[in-house]
């Protein structure tokens, strides 16, 4: 995957939502997720505290070489397990509340992923990173997940707000492309689902029909573990 390709595609994602969160009323701050049990505060942490990590993965010793792609990041094991999740939550509802105000969360989402575009585009091609999980990575892989998390957290802010959803076209491809491979788009037109509803539905956002499970199958998709 092409370095440059997924740094834009995470600046333009991370731009749009936090011009969609600007402004954003005290009492929408409170409105549930699907993501329960996250109110709006709470998910806009968590989206910040998993880009919050690059700096330190970008800060330290390089590994000889990537072992994990971003498709095989997503795989069934301890990082999805209950204690796993509970810790994601609790560390995404300590970071909201330490916030004075909902506009100040929104601040610190958008210097914290300024910094992260920034140390980015400063690293060359093929660069390699160790994750939290401890998977070598390049880094166009492992950013490629944090496009992931704010695409899709982002239509669920935006279905919380009772708002348009406000995906960039970039994050749409390269998330399509995570889930079903370059060649992804002939499975898509075959599945006649369009492409925001087959993101939606391929994460879980919306419900698939037995019908389009049978589709999903007899097409070999295979769908990531998303916590």
């Amino acid at each position: 995957m092409d370095q440059e390709r997924v740094v834009d595609a995470f600046r333009l994602e991370a731009t749009q939502l936090t011009q969609a969160l600007t402004g954003v009323s005290a009492a929408e701050w409170c409105l549930p997720t699907r993501c329960a049990p996250w109110k709006v505060g709470d998910l806009l942490a968590h989206v910040r505290v998993v880009i919050a990590w690059l700096p330190g993965m970008l800060a330290a010793p390089a590994p000889t070489r990537a072992e994990v792609s971003a498709a095989e990041y997503y795989r069934p094991d301890d990082r999805f397990t209950p204690d796993t999740n509970a810790t994601r939550i609790a560390l995404a509802q300590h970071h909201a509340a330490e916030q004075l105000s909902g506009a100040a969360l929104v601040d610190d989402f958008n210097a914290t992923w300024r910094q992260v575009d920034r140390l980015c585009r400063a690293e060359p091609e093929g660069r390699v990173v160790r994750t939290w999980h401890g998977d070598p990575m390049l880094l166009s892989e492992f950013l490629m997940t944090r496009v992931v998390e704010v695409a899709v957290h982002g239509l669920d802010l935006a279905d919380a707000l009772g708002r348009e959803p406000w995906l960039t076209p970039q994050a749409a491809d390269l998330v399509q492309e995570l889930l079903l491979g370059p060649d992804g788009t002939a499975a898509l037109e075959k599945l006649g689902w369009g492409q925001l509803g087959f993101l939606r539905k391929a994460t879980g956002r919306e419900q698939i029909t037995k019908e389009e499970a049978l589709d999903v199958n007899r097409l070999g998709i295979r769908w990531l573990t998303l916590g």
